[in-house]
């Protein structure tokens, strides 16, 4: 089929080639990097209609702006999608804009990162049955066997990304705190090598795991060339927002996402806190600041 890819990232550049690679006409536009097209209105111009155009950029300022300017620019019958990480309800209130001008608008979740050349990337389409069956043979292209679903209406695909990335912050946290664990022990434990045995047979056996294998060959059993600094890019917030509203109790991503705020602390002033009202009540000494 013939699309255009909007953003040419780490992940857009990797879902072009995958795409181009099995035959499709893939037009491309990322003011970055070299493209097909100068503009929005030339990318357009060099797609077939009804167009398909598909956007891999961030979530936030620049998906906003991006989005208002193609559903300017596309016209009735075309299919915009947003495979980026947008939060569901703003993919909702788009979809509601695109709708006003005749113009499909789909989102798209997708994972897959850096592998998903190679592997395929997973994706979670959300939004009207016509407009996914219009990109159906761009889906079956991008993701492994199995690997994609109209999972619902529009803001589905987009919800269901946002959960499965605070999944991916629990399972994440969890290997953190267990390694953490074992390089504090009394044992001369070698990381890599458990962590390289607990991809075989293990209960605990994930591709996490055989990427924290990978990371322990390429920097060493101590990390010492990572710092402990961990950011988030608004998922895991958005799904304990979610899980508020629905009354759901989500404690094991909850805590994961406050151990990332944690980790780009430099010191706790909540552990200043602790100790003065230790040493308050309990007479417990303190330590001074060097």
């Amino acid at each position: 089929m013939n699309l255009g890819m909007v953003g040419l990232g780490r992940m857009g550049a990797g879902m072009t080639e995958r795409l181009r690679g099995d035959g499709h006409e893939v037009m491309t536009y990322d003011p970055q990097v070299e493209s097909t097209a100068s503009s929005l209105d030339e990318l357009v111009q060099q797609l077939h209609a009804p167009r398909v155009v598909w956007m891999m950029i961030p979530a936030g300022e620049i998906t906003e702006k991006t989005t208002q300017d193609l559903i300017g620019i596309l016209e009735r019958d075309d299919v915009l999608v947003d495979g980026g990480n947008s939060n569901f309800h703003d993919s909702q209130r788009r979809n509601a804009l695109a709708a006003e001008q005749g113009v499909h608008f789909l989102d798209v979740g997708v994972s897959g990162g850096i592998w998903g050349l190679k592997e395929g990337f997973c994706l979670m389409a959300g939004g009207p049955d016509e407009a996914v069956a219009r990109i159906q043979p761009a889906l079956e292209t991008l993701a492994p066997k199995d690997g994609w679903a109209h999972v619902g209406p529009s803001g589905a695909g987009h919800f269901v990304k946002m959960v499965h990335n605070g999944i991916e912050y629990g399972l994440m946290q969890a290997y953190a705190e267990g390694f953490e664990v074992l390089n504090a022990s009394e044992f001369d434990l070698d990381l890599e090598e458990i962590a390289g045995i607990w991809r075989y047979g293990s209960v605990v056996r994930s591709w996490l795991l055989e990427l924290l294998y990978d990371a322990f060959d390429q920097h060493g059993s101590d990390l010492e060339d990572i710092a402990g600094y961990v950011d988030d890019s608004g998922e895991g917030r958005w799904t304990i927002f979610e899980a508020i509203n629905e009354d759901v109790p989500v404690p094991v991503i909850s805590a994961a996402l406050y151990a990332r705020f944690a980790s780009r602390q430099d010191e706790s002033f909540a552990a200043k806190i602790d100790a003065a009202l230790r040493q308050q009540f309990g007479g417990h000494a303190i330590k001074s600041e060097p």
